[in-house]
């Protein structure tokens, strides 16, 4: 999806700790992670480009799927002054109870990532994805199936504390919330509790994507972004 942005805005990326081309973290790093302390590193990431182009403090747009969707929330929390607005995409302001994150948290770290790639690769795609888009999927679940299983399970722990229930209605910059109507994730439900939640957000659920919408589909969610940064945002 980042693709079709780059001709005319500048796209910055980041990866969760140990996980595409970050590094693998220290267990100091990983001590105690937070969805907080994420969103922390995302403003520093910006900042460092900000500081090579001359505009440190900028305010920036934003948007972010799952455990990235999360971050945006607080980002939009924590620094309302810094985020112009965000697009949630396949998120939630709760991922369920803390058990039975924890439970995968230790799995991991026992085991490793691989023996999460079937789950995901039931929970991530809409039915006949991977059928139509083989080379897309499997580079998403191998980019599952090679990260730091530390890195991994600490975020698992950090995503059983993330609970923003009843806090977003401070959120004062526009939002899209993005759903697939085939996540069994982050259903529906859960980002229509955004939308509901944040004064003037919509709500866009695309039919037949699940988890990974922008990889499912990436120029509508393209459109999304750009209709949300034009301030085309229409609950």
């Amino acid at each position: 999806m980042a693709e079709g942005f780059a001709a005319d805005v500048d796209v910055v990326g980041w990866d969760l700790p140990g996980h595409g081309t970050s590094p693998s973290p220290t267990a100091d790093e990983l001590e105690g992670l937070t969805v907080g302390d994420l969103a922390d590193a995302v403003l520093g990431v910006v900042e460092r480009v900000q500081e090579r182009r001359g505009d440190v403090g900028a305010p920036f747009w934003y948007a972010g799927v799952s455990v990235g969707g999360a971050v945006g929330q607080r980002l939009l929390l924590d620094a309302p002054d810094r985020v112009s607005g965000a697009a949630l995409i396949c998120t939630a302001t709760w991922f369920g109870e803390a058990a039975g994150w924890h439970e995968r948290a230790d799995l991991v770290r026992r085991a490793g990532t691989p023996t999460q790639v079937e789950a995901a690769a039931r929970r991530w795609f809409g039915p006949g994805f991977l059928d139509r888009e083989p080379q897309v999927g499997l580079r998403l679940l191998a980019s599952l199936q090679t990260a730091d299983r530390f890195g991994y399970a600490a975020v698992c722990r950090a995503v059983s504390d993330h609970d923003l229930r009843g806090r977003l209605g401070a959120v004062a910059a526009p939002v899209v919330a993005i759903a697939g109507s085939d996540d069994p994730a982050t259903p529906p439900d859960k980002l229509e509790e955004i939308a509901d939640a944040v004064p003037g957000a919509r709500l866009v659920v695309l039919d037949g994507a699940a988890h990974l919408a922008p990889a499912e589909r990436p120029q509508v969610v393209a459109q999304l972004v750009r209709d949300l940064v034009a301030g085309r945002v229409t609950a």
